[in-house]
């Protein structure tokens, strides 16, 4: 029995030992109670590089550096596994060949049945590569740390669960305001506005990123100093590795700037489509009311021959009288296209504001009415500015009549001018320089963005049926345009309108004058008989021009063209040419250029519905604004003649 039982034992044994020998990844050796190494298996020959036969016997201290057996590590650790029934820790170690690596160590007493101590197991593993991975995860963590400290252009944090601040970098402190303990363990909801919060916006952001995986948008948020910037925001959930949600990545950046320079470019080609609209509108305006001004002045100059010519009879004479004034109305109708169109005869001269403005405020009040209330403001010595004074009068009517209608129950309409100096890049679409800023404002009930958009377009209106052409702004728009400035529009519902013209103000020697035959009032005085050449590509205004001249009492030579025209001058005594600007192949002013070099004598009228003539060309030419009648006509030849008498025509 003996013999079998120890048989057993000794098989126990066996498999004791080829368990632990077979064991590779730990040194597991048995230590005598003073320290000497007693067993060794292969896993502690692979770790330290000893062989059974060198390391048994030895004392176990030689494992450790010298530093750390000079502290007597060894020594207390058998004496806390003695005494307390375990040892556990981890460091350095030494090979045979010197080298070092990183133990995990647990040393156990062995104790026999009676309690003495009999030895100690002793188990080492090699962690160098996973204290070298855990270090390597340690300094990636660090840097990254580092990282998001670092940057300063996004606030970068963390929250938790529930959305409270867990984290918190120099971007976040230096976008929101906060330090880090004034907002750690603070809810995220406190950056939002109130109506936000109130909308629930910060909860379903969470909700959100949680449910799709990710959150990004753009809005308002608010700084510890109350202060409000636009921010775009991105926030993504992080989850275990269950996927459960542990919490929220934030990232957050300021992009007000670029939100205001996007705005600005949308402002810029927003403006720029509009002028362009503005610019083609005009176009076609100004060659609607050109042909317009041609056909009104053959009708209207037909009309005046015709009243003149037929004695007086209340039949025919009044509807006649009535007609004329019809095509008057529609000639201030083509003046008024022709004005949005850059196009109308201007008298550009200095004109001072505040006295222009206190010249018409009776005018003003009378038009507006007992309700209307007329606030004006005009610091000293503003300067002039230049502009033609009666267009500027009418504008400033119908803008006041505008602001009367946009309040019906009364107000007041304040009527103001600053000095102003423009940069290249003011906004507001001028070239840098000194200009005036008039402004006329209301309280009414404003325009819409639709609304304003549109307001300057001719025949554009609010107005019912009958009560505006809707030519009103657009006749200002083309007085400040060709007056060198720009008119600007601001208006809001329900918070008024404010209409600004910005006007050049007056240097030294920018004065111009432009001779204008409508509207003179000198007196008509005889004169000796001329031989003219009238000259028109429109063959009803050609005919109309020659017999007014007849009637005047003068010889007239009609010509279609510039090469008719020339033709007669070769062969008959001219004393003074009246020409057509704008006709097809040569036009008014290059047939001036041509009798100018080889007729010098021949004086010239110009007659054009234009204001501005080409680049380069003769300023000082006299011009007749059409459609003109017949006394305008007698006039532009009394003023040309004054200035240069004709010589005396030779007997054909």
């Amino acid at each position: 029995m003996e013999t079998g039982q120890g048989a057993a034992l000794l098989t126990d044994d066996s498999r004791y030992r080829l368990l632990v020998d077979a064991i590779t990844d730990y040194a597991i050796y048995m230590l005598d109670p003073d320290g000497l190494v007693t067993s060794w298996n292969p896993g502690a020959q692979r770790f330290k590089g000893y062989l059974a036969a060198e390391i048994i016997g030895q004392h176990f201290s030689r494992f450790y550096s010298a530093d750390d057996r000079a502290a007597g590590v060894p020594a207390d650790a058998l004496r806390i596994a003695r005494d307390e029934g375990r040892f556990e820790r981890e460091g350095w170690r030494i090979r045979k060949d010197g080298s070092r690596f990183w133990a995990h160590v647990i040393i156990d007493p062995i104790r026999a049945s009676d309690g003495d101590l009999i030895g100690f197991a002793k188990i080492t593993r090699d962690l160098t590569e996973r204290r070298a991975a855990e270090a390597a995860l340690r300094r990636s963590q660090e840097q990254f740390r580092l990282l998001v400290q670092g940057v300063t252009d996004y606030a970068i944090y963390m929250l938790d669960p529930d959305g409270r601040v867990s984290s918190w970098n120099a971007g976040a402190q230096r976008i929101k305001g906060y330090a880090p303990d004034e907002i750690v363990g603070a809810h995220f909801s406190r950056f939002y506005t109130d109506a936000d919060r109130d909308a629930g916006a910060p909860d379903r952001a969470l909700a959100i990123a949680a449910a799709e995986g990710r959150y990004e948008q753009e809005g308002r948020r608010v700084r510890k100093d109350g202060s409000q910037f636009w921010a775009h925001v991105v926030i993504d959930p992080i989850r275990d590795d269950d996927g459960q949600v542990i919490g929220f990545a934030k990232v957050t950046r300021d992009i007000s700037e670029r939100r205001a320079a996007q705005q600005a470019l949308d402002e810029a080609r927003e403006a720029l489509l509009q002028s362009q609209k503005l610019e083609a509108i005009g176009q076609l305006t100004g060659g609607v009311a050109h042909d317009f001004n041609n056909l009104l002045m053959a009708v209207l100059g037909s009309l005046e021959l015709v009243r003149k010519r037929l004695p007086h009879d209340p039949r025919i004479t009044p509807l006649i009288d009535n007609a004329m004034q019809g095509a008057q109305r529609g000639a201030a109708l083509t003046q008024r296209m022709l004005a949005f169109a850059r196009k109308q005869e201007l008298k550009l001269d200095p004109v001072d504001l505040a006295g222009l403005v206190r010249g018409m405020t009776g005018l003003l009040q009378r038009s507006l009415g007992p309700a209307m209330r007329i606030e004006t403001h005009f610091p000293r010595g503003l300067a002039l500015v230049l502009t033609d004074s009666n267009q500027l009068e009418n504008a400033l009517l119908n803008l006041a009549v505008n602001a009367r209608d946009a309040m019906p129950d009364g107000g007041a309409i304040r009527i103001e001018a600053l000095p102003e100096t423009l940069t290249e890049d003011s906004g507001v679409g001028l070239p840098a320089g000194d200009y005036v800023r008039l402004t006329v404002s209301d309280s009414g009930h404003g325009m819409d963005a639709a609304t304003l958009a549109r307001a300057a377009e001719p025949f554009f209106t609010t107005k019912g049926v009958g009560k505006g052409t809707g030519l009103g702004l657009s006749m200002i728009h083309g007085l400040a345009e060709q007056s060198g400035g720009r008119m600007v529009l601001r208006s809001q519902m329900g918070e008024g309108t404010t209409v600004e013209l910005w006007l050049p103000q007056v240097l030294d020697g920018d004065e111009r004058q432009v001779f204008v035959g409508t509207g003179a009032t000198a007196e008509i005085r005889p004169m000796t008989q001329l031989t003219i050449l009238a000259v028109d590509d429109d063959s009803l205004v050609l005919l109309n021009t020659v017999a007014m001249l007849e009637d005047l009492g003068h010889v007239v030579f009609p010509a279609i063209s510039a090469r008719d025209a020339l033709a007669i001058l070769e062969r008959e005594p001219i004393d003074l040419v009246i020409t057509d600007f704008a006709m097809p192949q040569v036009t008014g002013l290059q047939l001036a250029d041509e009798i100018k070099a080889h007729h010098p004598g021949v004086a010239v009228i110009l007659a054009t519905g234009y204001a501005e003539l080409p680049s380069g060309s003769d300023s000082n030419l006299p011009r007749l604004a059409k459609p003109f009648l017949q006394d305008d006509l007698a006039r532009a030849l009394q003023e040309v003649l004054a200035v240069k008498p004709p010589e005396a025509p030779t007997a054909p």
